[in-house]
Order: structure tokens, then sequence, then C-alpha cells
């Protein structure tokens, strides 16, 4: 569903070219979970904006569901739902309004749009304040909207940026249930997180970048026979090149 070949890109700066993103490649088939991580500056948020097609690659390329995301980039946003910890709502608009307005922005059909917003007002449990203004929704609340948008026009595939932050436990864990509906879906999920834990605990397979490189890629067991090491947080501490402060012997 997803595939990334030698994705380049370079931003000027001040200094000269700033490298963000250096020969990338990676897939994520239908109903795979791909977890994309990596600290501040590791070329994450470049990697997912080339794929949605919001910026455009110097070399390389990449394809949802068949499409190129630079030939075509109309058509692969309309492929995907995006969700992020970030997404705002539109505060004066009804939930239902919110959610029926975004099928129309993606050109769903108004009875399809209906029937959609039904499934999933049932599935994330919006029944209870699906007529009440996006203004005054509790966090978790507005967290289940956002979910929802993400799904209204019934994309393959699906990103998440960052999307247990700020949550409390009981928030995330409404996230781990979307995150396993939509493996039993068959979409190709993408997620960005710093949570390695979380990480760990719901995808199949990962990317760990580091400055703008693919350092190691595969599922857990891979990446452990590959390091060395048991958990993603002990190979991204070897990766940073940080080791922990020896504690002083008792004189």
């Amino acid at each position: 569903m997803i595939q990334v070949h030698n994705l380049c890109k370079r931003f000027p700066t001040d200094q000269g070219d700033l490298l963000a993103v250096d020969k990338v490649s990676f897939q994520v088939a239908a109903g795979e979970v791909y977890g994309l991580l990596g600290p501040n500056g590791a070329g994450k948020t470049t990697t997912l904006r080339i794929i949605l097609g919001l910026l455009q690659p110097c070399s390389g390329h990449a394809e949802v569901d068949g499409v190129q995301t630079s030939a075509n980039p109309d058509q692969v946003k309309a492929r995907i739902g995006f969700v992020s910890a970030g997404a705002g709502l539109y505060q004066w608009l009804t939930v239902r309004e919110f959610l029926l307005f975004f099928a129309d922005v993606y050109g769903v059909p108004g009875d399809e749009a209906k029937a959609t917003l039904e499934r999933l007002t049932g599935l994330l449990d919006l029944g209870s304040f699906i007529n009440q203004r996006c203004a005054t929704l509790s966090t978790g609340q507005k967290q289940r909207v956002v979910l929802a948008r993400g799904l209204i026009h019934q994309p393959p595939v699906m990103m998440l940026d960052e999307p247990t932050r700020g949550l409390d436990v009981a928030g995330s864990q409404v996230i781990f249930d979307y995150i396993s509906h939509l493996r039993e879906e068959g979409k190709s999920v993408i997620v960005c997180t710093h949570r390695l834990d979380q990480a760990q605990r719901i995808c199949d397979r990962f990317g760990l970048l580091q400055r703008g490189r693919m350092i190691h890629e595969g599922s857990l067991s891979e990446l452990q026979a590959a390091t060395g090491r048991r958990d993603l947080v002990e190979m991204f501490l070897d990766i940073l090149q940080v080791r922990s402060i020896p504690t002083e012997s008792p004189a």
C-alpha cells in the first residue's frame, strides 16, 4: 500500500543545504502498522509530508495505493487519513456538522457519508455528544472526533503523528484500540511517536531514523538480532551514543 523509494530532501540554510531525508526506503503492507521513529530532527515529519504530497522530494519517490505522490498529490490525499495530536476542530460546528463537512470535502456522497458517520459513531462512542458544538467537548471527546475525521472518507492508508501526546492512560488506550481496528480493516498504518514503549506495543515493524538516514528497519525480533538490544529504548540510546552516568563506588 505504501512504497517509499530512496527519498531525499534538502533544505537551504545559511550554513548550506541541510539534508533532512537521506535515501530513505521502506514499505508498509495492507493490515500492517509501521512505526517511523526517531528523535527531533531525524526526518520523520519531512518524510510524512512527502508521502502526503505536501513536499516534493529532491530525488526518489513515494507511492500510496499505487499512486505516486509527486505526480498526483490530490489523489494521494484522498487515499490517506491523517491523525495528529495538534489537529484542531471547528469550534462552532457540531460534531455531526464537522464530520459531514469533511466527508463533503473528500467528495463522499451524502448517503454514504451518513452511513459512515453512523458506523463511526458506534465505533468511537460519539452518540452522547454528536450534536454538541466542538467548543464544548472534553479533551477525550475531541480526541475521538479527530479519530473519526481520519476515517470519514474510508481511506486505505492512515498516518498518525504523535497520536497519544498529552493523553492519560485511558486516552492512550483509545488510540491503541483504534489502531487495532485499523489493522483489522486491512489498512496500511504509519505511526510517528516519541513514545518508544507504546510503539513497541502497537507496531508490527519499525524504521529507526537518525539525521535523515534509516539506521535500522524490521520487526522487533529482527532489530534485536541486528543490535543485540532488548528494546527500542536501548537501541536508540546506542544510536544517539548516550551512555548512562556511572555511579561512584562507596568509599
